[in-house]
C-alpha cells in the first residue's frame, strides 16, 4: 500500500514531537494517573484554550498547549487512516497516550467526546 505511506510517516513524526515536548513537561510513560490527568485537560481544552496556551508566556504551559495540539494530530490521523481502512500505528508514547485519552474520554459525555475521537 505505497499510497498510505504518508500515515507511518506522519504517525513516526508525531510519535519524535510527543515525546520532545513530554520530556519538557516532565510526562514519565509510566505515570498512568498523571497521564489520564493530562489526557482529560486535553480533551477537555478547546481550540481556543490550546490558542491560549501556545501563546502563553510559560514554557511550561506553551509546551502543554504543544503537547495537546500534537494529540489531536494524534487522533485526526489515526481517524483519518482508519476511515480509508488503513491501521496506524504509533510508538510508545502515542500508545501510551492514546489509551489515556480514551479512557477518559469514556468518562465524558458522548457529546463532548464525540468530535475529537475516531
Amino acid at each position: 500500500m505505497s499510497g498510505f505511506g504518508h500515515y507511518d510517516q506522519t504517525a513516526q513524526a508525531l510519535e519524535r514531537e510527543i515525546r520532545r515536548y513530554a520530556r519538557v513537561i516532565n510526562l514519565d510513560w509510566d505515570d498512568t494517573a498523571r497521564l489520564r490527568t493530562l489526557a482529560r485537560e486535553a480533551l477537555s481544552c478547546s481550540p481556543a484554550c490550546r490558542i491560549g496556551l501556545l501563546r502563553h508566556p510559560d514554557l511550561m504551559e506553551r509546551s502543554k498547549g504543544e503537547f495537546f495540539a500534537l494529540s489531536e494530530l494524534m487522533l485526526v490521523t489515526m481517524r483519518q487512516s482508519a476511515q480509508i481502512g488503513v491501521h496506524t500505528r504509533g510508538g510508545p508514547a502515542w500508545k501510551a497516550f492514546g489509551r489515556a485519552l480514551y479512557e477518559e474520554a469514556e468518562n465524558l459525555p458522548a457529546r463532548a467526546a464525540a468530535p475529537s475521537l475516531p
